[in-house]
């Protein structure tokens, strides 16, 4: 691909930004290598044992059989017999985290954490940015005995994007450039924001590399997904990103979900369970002085469809009986065709004093791995 093919813009400011992404290699993996040594080097799921688990990370040498964070755990033991299940403990990872963050905070000003395991840190004032980000890399493994991987770039798109590239322990340094050039023949997938759905429609036009989503014509783009998300797929895509490196995110949400172990058919079963959530939603957003406008609940039904359904209201809550009334009409004008398998509840809209990430999700059921989220705050595709 070249600059001709790819969307300009002035790069006088950005080129002179230097950003790092920094990823725990597998990280609750990681934690319980450190516990067990003796499961080291062997294929390692974490993933809880209800019928409906999902794995959560899987070693290296697991992922070498097919296993992916996400995937239902029965199929991941079916992909890998032999590996070593084992039961998450996240109160033991955010504690390994607190301590991994701290060292980190001590590295840069500014700092971004977006996860338990993985943050971004504005090295631009840095003299010797790449040694100090080789420095902080060893003092992680000396003290918490982790292992990260690092990429290094102008934007948080490309740092992203390069932390992922030699993993586990990488260390990838790209310009803006280096990275259109190096990733022209990956597929658009690996890029933060978009999802399978995207990529399958991009695949249907005939773009199945980052090279020919850089390229492709812009009425092309607009025409299938609109000209705002047309173009941003575009810009991506030639890896041009403009957010700073924030040291504090401001909660805009938080949910409580869970999937249940058989699906339920019962409307009245379903109401009981979302009071609950809904009950337990407020108790913490009252724990951290926090209420919001918007009241949602998300549905997921035997086939995998999923809804989501909102409602704005004039007044912030926090209130169980105002949020708990607003979820139950929006259960109820839905009301459900099929047998579902995921309920859940959600606040948005929050006002917030506290740091915390971008998003507080609970669910009750096993959570998808670290590596599943999206680490940059960019538009949902």
């Amino acid at each position: 691909m070249s600059d001709g093919d790819a969307p300009r813009e002035p790069e006088e400011r950005s080129e002179r930004r230097l950003i790092a992404h920094l990823d725990v290699d597998a990280f609750y993996v990681s934690v319980e290598c450190l516990r067990r040594p003796e499961i080291r080097g062997k294929p390692v799921v974490v993933a809880g044992s209800g019928p409906r688990a999902v794995v959560t990370t899987a070693s290296y040498e697991a992922r070498r059989h097919g296993v992916g964070s996400a995937m239902p755990a029965s199929r991941a033991r079916r992909l890998c017999p032999d590996a070593i299940f084992i039961e998450p403990d996240f109160a033991t990872y955010r504690e390994r985290s607190r301590e991994l963050m701290t060292l980190v905070r001590a590295s840069a000003e500014h700092v971004e954490v977006v996860g338990l395991d993985e943050a971004y840190l504005e090295l631009t004032p840095l003299e010797f940015p790449h040694a100090a980000m080789r420095r902080l890399v060893a003092e992680i493994k000396r003290v918490t005995g982790l292992t990260c991987s690092v990429g290094i770039g102008p934007n948080k798109l490309v740092a992203k994007v390069a932390s992922d590239a030699e993993k586990p322990a990488g260390f990838v340094v790209l310009t803006r450039e280096g990275a259109c050039a190096r990733f022209a023949q990956a597929p658009p997938a690996i890029i933060p924001g978009v999802g399978p759905k995207t990529a399958s429609r991009l695949t249907q036009l005939g773009l199945t590399t980052i090279g020919a989503l850089a390229s492709a014509p812009e009425d092309v783009l607009s025409a299938r997904f609109g000209p705002r998300m047309g173009a941003a797929l575009r810009r991506r895509a030639a890896f041009f990103h403009d957010d700073a490196v924030a040291s504090t995110r401001k909660v805009v949400s938080e949910s409580r979900e869970r999937t249940f172990d058989a699906d339920i058919v019962d409307h009245a079963e379903l109401e009981v369970i979302l009071e609950r959530m809904a009950g337990e939603l407020c108790a913490s957003l009252a724990k951290h002085d926090r209420r919001g406008r918007t009241i949602g609940i998300k549905v997921r039904l035997d086939n995998f469809s999923t809804i989501t359904r909102a409602r704005t209201i004039e007044e912030p809550t926090r209130e169980p009986t105002r949020v708990r009334a607003v979820a139950l009409e929006l259960l109820r004008r839905y009301s459900p065709p099929r047998p579902v398998r995921l309920l859940g509840v959600r606040v948005a809209g929050l006002e917030s004093g506290g740091d915390a990430p971008s998003s507080t999700h609970h669910p009750a059921a096993e959570r998808s791995d670290e590596t599943d989220q999206l680490a940059l705050p960019l538009a949902q595709l």
